[in-house]
């Protein structure tokens, strides 16, 4: 590629072999609804191909298309890295974007009534993107993260700014035990007077994680609550992992 204008170019044409559209209207979303409330995550398998998971781990290098690196080790963070997608986003990861939001965003409407927060969240993505852009948070969130053997992720949120959506969604690029070993994605919860509950998500390459990115409601014997969660990548033993992750709301 000679210019930034055709590696642009090369990127919007990710496309999915299947609309996108189409595709997340076949999900079971009550199930994913069901998930979501029972344990604070939600599996999509086969979400996307592998070759369109390959491709968009091959766009890793290309720093034109990025906003920002983040190397872990230097914030803190754990091992490995990350970069931020520059808007516009690769056509495949806009798509997932506003398709799957407004599936999500009843959910998290009714999360926040169960907990008594007052934030209520439009059903069009573009209707919210608005809303953070007004208030300053104007930075695309989407990334593209790399491990290394010995590379892991602290647990973590990632909120951004006062406009926070509460769930999000990852993707794995890479296909366990053949590019890896190791590298689980791991969720806790801190439940009041509790100690901290860990759930180790095994996923495929392809495979969709949608999970609660602060907070969600936990039916008590004295009525809801509210749940603190945090994710993170176990340490990897082999080889090299990279995931896409969609977060809804922008960064100031």
């Amino acid at each position: 590629m000679n210019t930034i204008n055709e590696l642009s170019r090369k990127v919007q044409e990710i496309t999915p072999a299947k609309d996108i559209a189409d595709l997340i209207k076949t999900v079971d979303w009550k199930r994913i609804s069901d998930n979501l409330d029972a344990q604070g995550f939600a599996v999509i398998e086969n979400l996307i191909a592998p070759k369109e998971c390959e491709a968009l781990a091959d766009l890793y290098p290309r720093d034109e298309i990025f906003r920002n690196r983040v190397v872990m080790e230097r914030h803190g963070f754990g091992r490995g890295e990350y970069k931020y997608f520059s808007y516009p986003l690769p056509g495949i990861i806009s798509e997932l974007r506003t398709s799957i939001y407004p599936w999500l965003a009843p959910i998290a409407n009714r999360w926040n009534e169960a907990m008594r927060i007052d934030v209520r969240y439009p059903i069009e993505h573009t209707k919210f993107i608005k809303q953070c852009h007004e208030a300053g948070q104007c930075r695309s969130t989407p990334l593209l993260l790399q491990y290394e053997p010995g590379d892991y992720n602290c647990l973590h949120q990632d909120l951004y700014g006062e406009h926070v959506f509460p769930i999000q969604l990852t993707i794995l690029l890479s296909e366990p035990e053949r590019d890896f070993l190791g590298g689980e994605f791991v969720l806790t919860e801190q439940r009041p007077r509790m100690q901290s509950r860990p759930e180790v998500v095994t996923l495929k390459q392809g495979d969709a994680m949608m999970f609660a990115v602060h907070y969600r409601p936990v039916q008590g014997t004295r009525g809801i609550y509210r749940v603190n969660m945090r994710h993170g990548v176990s340490r990897l033993r082999s080889g090299h992992r990279h995931t896409v992750g969609i977060i809804f709301h922008d960064a100031t």
